[in-house]
């Protein structure tokens, strides 16, 4: 019997020090099978091997005490949760939430439509007003990100918000104020 066999046997036994050191054995043939996974994805898969290789680790043994047969049935085991992890993935991403069916594009390297920098910015002044009736703590983001220079955690300090709302409500205010310039 190889040493995982054992471990595996043991983990049934119901040692709870066993389940580490079978991770410690088998750690790098699932970081392997994870990465072979991982490469029939999209480039644009945000989940890393090492990841994918905790997470399906929690799912197989977590707080449980499970029971697998041998070294196959185990890396059969994590090989299925893999998948599923692969899949709860990818249908999140197809979410209307989390951008389903949109194209990723990077904001921060598009401009606002405007032929220069003083036009640019009369223009984003004309429509700032606007936002603000609407949108009040956006219209404070592109003040501070725009007009005062600040980054996104100095914004996010200043209006006492987080930096992720910083950055959401950033990207919100751009693509509102370049469809509202596009309009006029």
């Amino acid at each position: 019997m190889s040493e995982a066999t054992l471990l595996l046997t043991a983990i049934d036994q119901g040692d709870s020090k066993a389940a580490e050191k079978l991770l410690g054995i088998v750690y790098e043939e699932l970081r392997r099978l994870a990465a072979s996974k991982m490469a029939q994805e999209s480039a644009s898969h945000t989940l890393q091997p090492t990841a994918l290789v905790h997470e399906a680790w929690l799912r197989l043994v977590g707080d449980k005490n499970p029971s697998f047969e041998n070294r196959a049935h185990f890396f059969s085991a994590a090989a299925e949760a893999m998948r599923r992890i692969l899949i709860d993935c990818a249908r999140r991403k197809l979410t209307q939430r989390h951008g389903g069916g949109y194209q990723r594009v990077n904001i921060e390297l598009q401009d606002l439509a405007a032929p220069d920098i003083d036009q640019q910015m009369l223009s984003v002044h004309e429509v700032l007003d606007s936002l603000a009736k609407d949108h009040p703590i956006q219209a404070d983001v592109i003040k501070l990100r725009y007009f005062a220079g600040m980054t996104n955690e100095e914004t996010a300090q200043v209006l006492g918000i987080t930096v992720p709302s910083a950055k959401n409500y950033w990207t919100f205010a751009r693509a509102w104020i370049r469809k509202e310039i596009a309009k006029s």
